[in-house]
């Protein structure tokens, strides 16, 4: 609609002045009205072509009309997309023509006066009207065209930033879903190497004391405090597992119970800011997972003398071994190994029914390694009758694997079953006392 009428104007203005251009030129009237009116119409293409509305505006500007036109064709063409050569060039050509159509009708018109100006006055208002027909609606243009040009590169900006931060909010969710998957992984692990360990000592036991119960009473005694102390301290470990798992689960959910806002569109800092609130309930979600995965202090390689040697009340013989000078390694490492080991002689007690068992443990230059291996059950040996889950050996592949380790398990040539892991040493740490060699 704008443009339309900005045409009809245009027309109408091009027609009147081609009344006047038809009289100078000697030509019919009408003819001169017809031209106006097809001249001026081309301003309804300003938007499309405004280089042709230009260039149609200066090839005019000679006749007299067309002055419409071409404040308007400069203004759109300012505000377009076109270079600035292009826009410079019509510009200059522009104010040059305006410049010599008003400096001719200015001395025409100081010549048909009845007073002299004097000579400055023809060229000074000459520049100043082509100067004020030509300058304003180019810088307009060229003001209005930025402004468009940089509201529009916000825009995409303020759509982009959405997109990451809604990208981000998706990548927060999906890392803390996978921080609780690895942390209910963990913590079941850990109760899986307590709760199979300590409760398949208090079954051999408790075996052994349905044997012995008539037979030797003070045997009997032992055998039932052995199995009440291993009772309490299962039952001391999965209460420190369990208050770990209920901590670190409050701090996830504080973290992750706000939803991430997403910005508005014109927004760009407040989305960068939302951005890294994002960002940080990763941060939280995973600082929360690690602090719970070290809350609870864990066994270490000093821990094994003891193992061992419940293993040998229950009836087990098993002979452990040392090489290498002892050392202190990362809690993780230490832990690890002491897991291998006892999920070992927790095999040897479910499977391995009166076998010998021997325990070798290796301190090397830049890693430990840890072997447990069992002989043939004894034939006439009763089976302790203790389920298996099947995940025993998996979970000791994970542990290692997860340090950069290599695990090894499978049947000797003997008839029994041979349990191999390497770790390496990472950072060393302060030496602890040594484990004395049994």
């Amino acid at each position: 609609m704008l443009d339309v009428g900005l045409a009809l104007v245009s027309a109408v203005e091009c027609a009147l002045e081609g009344v006047r251009f038809a009289e100078t030129a000697s030509l019919p009237a009408p003819m001169g009205v017809v031209f106006g009116l097809l001249a001026g119409s081309v301003l309804v293409l300003r938007r499309r072509w405004p280089v042709a509305v230009v260039l149609v505006s200066i090839a005019i500007t000679p006749a007299g009309m067309g002055f419409l036109m071409g404040i308007v064709g400069l203004y759109t063409l300012a505000a377009s997309e076109a270079s600035r050569r292009v826009i410079a060039a019509l510009a200059g050509m522009s104010l040059l023509g305006t410049l010599i159509v008003t400096f001719v009708r200015t001395r025409q018109d100081v010549a048909t006066a009845d007073f002299d100006p004097g000579s400055w006055y023809v060229p000074v208002v000459s520049v100043v009207m082509s100067i004020g027909l030509t300058t304003p609606p180019l810088l307009l243009g060229l003001y209005v065209g930025a402004r468009r040009r940089l509201m529009e590169s916000l825009r995409e900006r303020a759509i982009s930033l959405e997109q990451e931060l809604s990208l981000l909010a998706d990548r927060a969710e999906q890392q803390a879903q996978w921080a609780r998957t690895e942390e209910r992984t963990r913590i079941a692990r850990e109760m899986h190497d307590v709760v199979a360990h300590r409760v398949s000592l208090m079954v051999v036991h408790a075996a052994a004391l349905q044997v012995v119960a008539l037979k030797d009473p003070q045997k009997a005694a032992r055998n039932a405090a052995l199995v009440g102390d291993m009772g309490r301290q299962a039952l001391t470990e999965l209460r420190e597992m369990l208050g770990v798992l209920r901590s670190g689960e409050e701090v996830v959910a504080r973290a992750t119970a706000e939803p991430v806002p997403l910005a508005a569109v014109g927004a760009a800092a407040a989305a960068a800011a939302e951005a890294a609130e994002a960002a940080e309930v990763v941060e939280v979600a995973e600082g929360a997972v690690a602090g719970a995965a070290v809350a609870v202090e864990g066994p270490s390689l000093a821990d094994l003398v003891s193992l061992v040697e419940q293993s040998r009340l229950a009836g087990v013989a098993v002979e452990f071994s040392v090489q290498g000078e002892p050392r202190a390694y990362r809690p993780e490492v230490e832990q690890t190994a002491f897991r291998v080991v006892q999920e070992a002689l927790t095999n040897v007690h479910k499977h391995a029914a009166g076998a010998k068992a021997w325990v070798r443990v290796a301190h090397r230059e830049a890693e430990i390694a840890m072997q447990v291996e069992n002989g043939p059950s004894r034939r006439g040996a009763a089976d302790a009758g203790l389920p298996s889950g099947g995940n025993g050996l998996v979970g000791m592949r994970e542990r290692v694997s997860a340090l950069g380790g290599v695990f090894v398990s499978g049947p000797t040539d003997g008839g029994g079953f041979r349990v191999s892991a390497v770790l390496p040493m990472g950072s060393p740490v302060q030496s602890q006392p040594e484990s004395p060699a049994v």
